[in-house]
């Protein structure tokens, strides 16, 4: 079947949450598609944020404890909204610090080196920011990072085999972190079978879920990961340096935070001012300093919509739109020397669409250029996120044809192929 505009029209009629794009502020003649490195403002974030400014505005330094949204328990009351996100117990989740920081607290807490055990096992494809965090514990503990680094290949430089990283779980592995999501293919890796073999061999596993929280559903509790973190501004639009979540299996509670500070305190003891910490016995255990509470304020309202939608839909929808966007671009754009990059089957694919092609940086600005807000990968990496909260099929048609007329008028061309200084 021939897809055209008309088709797009047709599915958007039939889309079950496209009442939910009245909700974000979506700028006119502009076709958004980076909601996998920023999602856009909605309505309720604003209401909240705004909320929470009222309660400083109104009750100075009792906002802690009274007006709208109490701050002194404002972290552990998004855990509880995120915690089915995540497929957890509610004092399993705490909203709390950022991406890095949170890896730095796990770490802190969960990389105990003992007699062989005492390398950490990542990929060679994940994020540089968990590399340079797992570097820098190692040497904290005396240990050579080239050495005690151990990186599982990539065959491709897209995808991870999870046969190759269970093979790489030897007896000197003390801990793994892996990514529940590839940011630049898209690959799902199978938490729950590396979950298991982990668990089998005795070795500590986490994971980073910055690009598949609130795109895609997790059970972390029931496949026994011990830990995992994310941020919270991507498919969860809680604003630019939102904060960041941070899950530990309640098996783990008891434990002494690596890196200890008052706000991991027992809520009824913090303000004993004693030089003993008295940690909580949830996993608000791994907070370290006072929360930031406007960054945390959107969330309130953003998981409002989250919720109200229900992940198993959101999921849904960014399947079949997703699988909309590249059967256009098989349809449309196979004379113009693009690859799908991310995998095809709907198991191992995350939120958004990996485009490769070897003037992608030009491509990226000439897309911007007409109305488009794309995402550029090095070296040659197009990423599009159609969101499922906000993205419609007709702007899907619309992308694919601003592609074509770019590639068929050349309008790349006047452009560097090179990123710019944010990509």
């Amino acid at each position: 079947m021939q897809l055209s505009l008309e088709n797009a029209q047709l599915l958007d009629k039939e889309d079950s949450l496209n009442r939910f794009r009245k909700e974000f502020y979506i700028k006119p003649n502009s076709i958004y598609m980076d909601g996998n490195s920023l999602g856009l403002l909605s309505k309720r974030a604003e209401r909240t944020l705004l909320e929470c400014l009222n309660d400083w505005k109104e009750h100075g330094i009792d906002g802690w404890t009274k007006g709208k949204h109490p701050w002194f328990f404002l972290s552990e009351k998004l855990g509880d909204m995120m915690a089915p996100i995540v497929g957890s117990s509610a004092n399993e989740v705490i909203v709390t610090g950022s991406t890095t920081v949170n890896l730095h607290q796990l770490l802190a807490t969960f990389y105990k080196p003992e007699g062989k055990r005492t390398k950490i096992l990542a990929d060679e494809l994940t994020f540089p920011s968990d590399i340079f965090a797992i570097q820098s514990q190692l040497r904290i503990h005396g240990f050579d990072p080239d050495t005690h680094l151990v990186r599982v290949k990539s065959k491709d430089g897209r995808f991870l085999e999870e046969e190759d990283i269970i093979e790489a779980m030897t007896e000197d592995i003390a801990l793994i972190i892996l990514p529940t999501v590839l940011y630049r293919s898209g690959q799902i890796l199978d938490m729950k079978r590396l979950t298991m073999e982990a668990n089998k061999r005795g070795i500590l596993i986490g994971f980073d879920g910055c690009h598949s929280i609130g795109a895609i559903p997790h059970s972390f509790s029931e496949w026994g990961v011990d830990f995992a973190y994310w941020c919270n501004y991507k498919y969860l639009n809680g604003g630019p340096g939102s904060v960041g979540g941070l899950y530990v299996n309640s098996k783990h509670f008891g434990t002494v935070p690596g890196l200890s500070g008052w706000f991991g305190s027992k809520k009824e003891k913090q303000f004993d001012m004693e030089h003993t910490l008295t940690a909580a016995d949830t996993a608000g255990a791994y907070q370290i300093g006072t929360p930031h509470i406007l960054s945390l304020a959107p969330l309130l309202g953003a998981l409002e919509i989250v919720t109200e939608a229900g992940l198993e839909n959101i999921r849904a929808k960014s399947l079949q739109i997703n699988q909309y966007l590249m059967d256009l671009i098989n349809q449309d754009l196979h004379d113009f020397g693009f690859t799908i990059g991310n995998p095809q089957d709907d198991i191992r694919r995350g939120g958004h669409v990996s485009l490769e092609h070897k003037e992608a940086a030009r491509i990226c600005k000439a897309l911007k250029e007409n109305g488009v807000i794309p995402d550029f990968r090095a070296p040659n990496i197009i990423r599009l996120a159609p969101v499922a909260l906000y993205t419609s099929y007709t702007e899907v048609w619309e992308v694919v044809q601003i592609l074509k007329k770019i590639m068929t008028e050349k309008l790349y061309e006047k452009f560097k192929n090179e990123r710019e200084v944010v990509a």
